[in-house]
C-alpha cells in the first residue's frame, strides 16, 4: 500500500517550534543525494565569526568572571594580580576561606562596615529586598533565577602588608558585597530552547577553524611573577586548582626555598593539607640530589617534610638528626612542636639503649685457650695484652674526655673562680663504624707493633704475627656485636663502610612516630 505525502504535508510543522525549509528539505533527502546536493547559504551579514559578536568574560583560572564569587587583590612591588575565585574550592582547601566566608563571619563584617560606614549596606539590602519576586511568582518567564543569583553574597579580600615592615602581609577582607554591580550577571533563562537554525553546525566549523588558524592573544596578558609574594600566591591557588604550582625543577636549592616559602604561606592559611603532597610530590622528583642535600641541612628539612606532611622526607631528615643529636638541637628547640622534639628524643633514647646494651658487651668480649679457658696473665700472657688493649682503646674512644682545669697565674682569692666549660657532646657513631669495619680500620698493624715494643723482651717477629693474629680475632666478635648499629635506615646509598658520616643511621621511623598522624 502506497502512501502519498503532498508538499504542503511536509510543510505543516509537527513539533511546537517552526523549522526553515533548509533543514526539513535537508533532513528529508537520502543520505546519499544530500551529500552531493549543495543547498543554498544564507549570508547573515550581521554576524561575523572573527572573535564572535558578543564579548563573553573569561571563565578559567584566575579569573572565573561568570561564576567566581571571591575576588582577591595581591600587590606587591609596584605589581598587581587579581583573583576571581569559587568559595566552594576555597573553603575546601583553606580553613582561613572557610572561617572567613561563612555565613556568621559575613554577617559580622557587614554589620561592621554598616557601623562603620553608615547605612550603605542598609540601603543595599533594602534595594535588595524591594527587587525580591514573591515565591507564587517563581517560574514566570524564567526571570526569578537571575534575580535569585544577584542575591548571593560576594566577598573581597586585599594583601595588607600592615603598618611595620617586619609584619606579614595578609589577606584581609576589604568587603562583603551582596549582589551589586560587581556580582555577574546570569544569562537570560528562556522557556523554551531556540529553534534550530539552518547551517548552525556548518558555521561552528567554520568558527573553529578560524579559531585554530589565527592567533588570539589573551586580553589580560600573563602577570610578572618575578616578585616572591606574587609567586607565592599564584602557586597556593595554583594548587587550590589542582594546577602544577610553578617551581625550579632543575636547582634544588631554588626548589627548596621555594618550597619553603609556599609552605609558610599554606601554613598561615591553614591549607597544608593540600599544598603539601605538592611539595612532595615536587622534591622527590630529585632522587639522589634530594638525599644528599638532606644529609647537608638535616634539620632545615626536617622542618620543611613536617610542614609538607612528607613520610620519606621527614624519616630521612629524622634519621640524621636523631644520628648527630644533640648537634642540631639549638636549630630545632623554638622553630618546631614539642610533638616533634618528643619523637626526637624518644628516638635517641632508643638508639642510646641499643649502644649501651652493646657496649656492655664489647666490654666483656674475651678469648680462650686451646683448652677453652679465658685468657688471662697466668696462662696466656700475650693473648690477655690483646683484649686488655681493645678494652683500652673502646674505653678511651666512648668515654667524654675529662673536663680540662683552668689555672690563672695570678689567682684572686676574693674571686671565686670560674666554672670549667662543658665538656663537647660525645658522639660515638664514628668508633661503632671503625667497630663495623674491622680489619686495618683500627688498631692497625703499625700500632701493634709499637705496642709490642714498649716491652722489648716481649716483642719478636713471631709475637707480632701472633699477637695480630689475636687481635683480629676480637674485632671479628667485635664486628658482629655491632651488626645492629650497622643498619642504615637511609634513601642515601652510604657505600660499602658508610660514607663519610661519623654517626649512626640506623633509627627506624614507624608509621606511629609521625606527628601529623
Amino acid at each position: 500500500m502506497t502512501t502519498n505525502i503532498s508538499v504542503q504535508d511536509l510543510r505543516t510543522p509537527m513539533v511546537s517550534q517552526p523549522e526553515s525549509a533548509d533543514r526539513i528539505l535537508s533532513i528529508r533527502r537520502p543520505p546519499s543525494v544530500s551529500s552531493r546536493t549543495t543547498t543554498t547559504r544564507r549570508h547573515r551579514h550581521n554576524r561575523s565569526h572573527n572573535g564572535g559578536s558578543t564579548y563573553r568574560p573569561q571563565n578559567e583560572f584566575p579569573c572565573f568572571g561568570a561564576t567566581g564569587d571571591v575576588e582577591i587583590i595581591i600587590s606587591a612591588g609596584g605589581q598587581e594580580k587579581r583573583y576571581l575565585l569559587h568559595r566552594l574550592i576555597l573553603s575546601q582547601c583553606s580553613g582561613f576561606f572557610e572561617a572567613g566566608t561563612s555565613e556568621e563571619w559575613s554577617r559580622a563584617q557587614a554589620q561592621a562596615q554598616t557601623h562603620g560606614h553608615g547605612h550603605g549596606l542598609e540601603t543595599g539590602l533594602a534595594r535588595i529586598g524591594e527587587n525580591e519576586v514573591p515565591e507564587r511568582e517563581l517560574g514566570r518567564n524564567g526571570a526569578t533565577a537571575g534575580r535569585e543569583s544577584e542575591k548571593k553574597l560576594r566577598w573581597r579580600y586585599e594583601l595588607d602588608w600592615g603598618n611595620a615592615g617586619d609584619e606579614v602581609p595578609m589577606l584581609t577582607p576589604s568587603s562583603t558585597l551582596f549582589g551589586g554591580d560587581h556580582a555577574p550577571r546570569p544569562p537570560q533563562i528562556r522557556n523554551k530552547p531556540p529553534a534550530p537554525q539552518a547551517g548552525f553546525f556548518r558555521s561552528m566549523a567554520n568558527l573553529s577553524a578560524m579559531h585554530s588558524a589565527i592567533h588570539i592573544p589573551h586580553s589580560n596578558p600573563p602577570p610578572d611573577l618575578s616578585n616572591d609574594t606574587l609567586h607565592d600566591y599564584e602557586n597556593l591557588f595554583r594548587i587550590f586548582y589542582n594546577y602544577a604550582p610553578m617551581l625550579d625543577g632543575v636547582n634544588i636549592a631554588n626548589a627548596y626555598i621555594e618550597c619553603k616559602s609556599l609552605l609558610a604561606l599554606a601554613d598561615m592559611y591553614d591549607a597544608l593539607e593540600v599544598v603539601g603532597p605538592r611539595i612532595d610530590h615536587h622534591l622527590l622528583q630529585f632522587q639522589g640530589r634530594l638525599w644528599k642535600q638532606i644529609a647537608k641541612y638535616p634539620p632545615s628539612y626536617l622542618k620543611l617534610g613536617f610542614l609538607a606532611r612528607s613520610k620519606v622526607i621527614f624519616a630521612e631528615a629524622l634519621t640524621h638528626v636523631v644520628g648527630q643529636w644533640p648537634s642540631g638541637q639549638n636549630q630545632l628547640r623554638n622553630h618546631l612542636p614539642d610533638s616533634v622534639l618528643d619523637v626526637i628524643e624518644d628516638k635517641v633514647e632508643e638508639l642510646e639503649d641499643v649502644k649501651a646494651k652493646i657496649e656492655g658487651r664489647l666490654f666483656r668480649l674475651n678469648l680462650t685457650t686451646t683448652r677453652g679457658e679465658r685468657v688471662s696473665p697466668t696462662n696466656s700472657y700475650l693473648d690477655w695484652m690483646a683484649v686488655s688493649l681493645f678494652r683500652q682503646w673502646l674505653a678511651e674512644n666512648t668515654t667524654p674526655p675529662p673536663a680540662p682545669i683552668l689555672r690563672s697565674p695570678h689567682p684572686d682569692p676574693r674571686r671565686p673562680a670560674p666554672p670549667a666549660p662543658p665538656p663537647p657532646p660525645l658522639n660515638t657513631g664514628k668508633i661503632y663504624r671503625l667497630l663495623g669495619a674491622g680489619g686495618s680500620a683500627y688498631l692497625a698493624h703499625d700500632e701493634l707493633k709499637r705496642f709490642l715494643k714498649l716491652r722489648p723482651e716481649d716483642y719478636s717477629r713471631d709475637n707480632l704475627k701472633r699477637f695480630e693474629r689475636r687481635m683480629d680475632e676480637i674485632k671479628n666478635l667485635a664486628k658482629d656485636l655491632v651488626k645492629p648499629l650497622m643498619r642504615n635506615s637511609l634513601e642515601l646509598d652510604l657505600g660499602r663502610d658508610g660514607g663519610s658520616l661519623g654517626y649512626l643511621t640506623c633509627t627506624r621511623v614507624e608509621e606511629a612516630d609521625y606527628p601529623w598522624d
